[in-house]
């Protein structure tokens, strides 16, 4: 194979636009990790596995016995390195971890570049699309799906006047919750029970409801209903 600018060319430019379809996706949902960073993903990609592909013409003067060609170390090398990019556009806000998506779409746009620069379009071209299809259409059919919604309940009342566990029971399965067993906590030197416990529910109102009832209950002193994953 002699070193063929045009197909380094056309190669890179393929691996631009495929890495940018992602990335407008993520960038349209306001992610983190965007146009130019999925972009840039796929066409490093590319390149490195170009590398791989036209050794042969750039290492001319090498000893041939030298050469070992194997693009799977390459690949491996890349995609480790991804993974600390990804690790970088998630998020964790308390007890909610956002990014998981964009760090997989991170991931995709890499794989993607790696293909491209072996020469494999047809396998690039239908991963964008089935990456854009899930990206979009998948994302549409899970905000729809009757899914579990799962909150973390905190519950704080005076020791004095606590609310005992059968009670919070009662209140949580009224507003249409299953609830785990909450744990128990002293605080403020004894002069406070806390419970946590984790609650879920197939309608997102209930959150809501919940809230109204818990406010109305003069036991309550103070309480939180903190929405988990995401």
């Amino acid at each position: 194979m002699s070193l063929d600018y045009t197909t380094i060319l056309i190669r890179l430019t393929i691996a631009v636009l495929l890495g940018s379809v992602i990335g407008f996706e993520r960038s349209y949902h306001g992610r983190p990790a965007g146009l130019r960073t999925h972009a840039l993903v796929s066409t490093s990609s590319a390149l490195l596995m170009l590398f791989t592909a036209f050794q042969w013409e750039l290492l001319g003067g090498v000893p041939i016995d030298t050469i070992r060609i194997d693009p799977t170390r390459m690949a491996q090398g890349i995609m480790t390195g991804i993974g600390f990019l990804g690790a970088g556009v998630i998020i964790k806000e308390k007890l909610t971890i956002r990014g998981l998506t964009t760090a997989t779409s991170i991931w995709m746009a890499a794989s993607i570049g790696i293909v491209v620069g072996m020469g494999f379009f047809s396998a690039a071209a239908v991963a964008t699309i089935f990456t854009l299809l899930i990206l979009s259409v998948f994302g549409w059919f899970e905000k729809i799906l009757p899914t579990y919604t799962f909150s973390r309940l905190t519950v704080r009342c005076k020791r004095t006047d606590a609310m005992d566990k059968k009670t919070l029971y009662e209140l949580v399965k009224q507003c249409h919750f299953k609830c785990s067993t909450p744990s128990y906590q002293l605080e403020d030197e004894g002069r406070f029970l806390q419970y946590q416990l984790t609650i879920r529910t197939k309608d997102k109102d209930n959150s809501q409801h919940l809230a109204e009832e818990l406010l109305e209950n003069q036991q309550v002193c103070e309480f939180s209903i903190t929405p988990l994953g995401g």
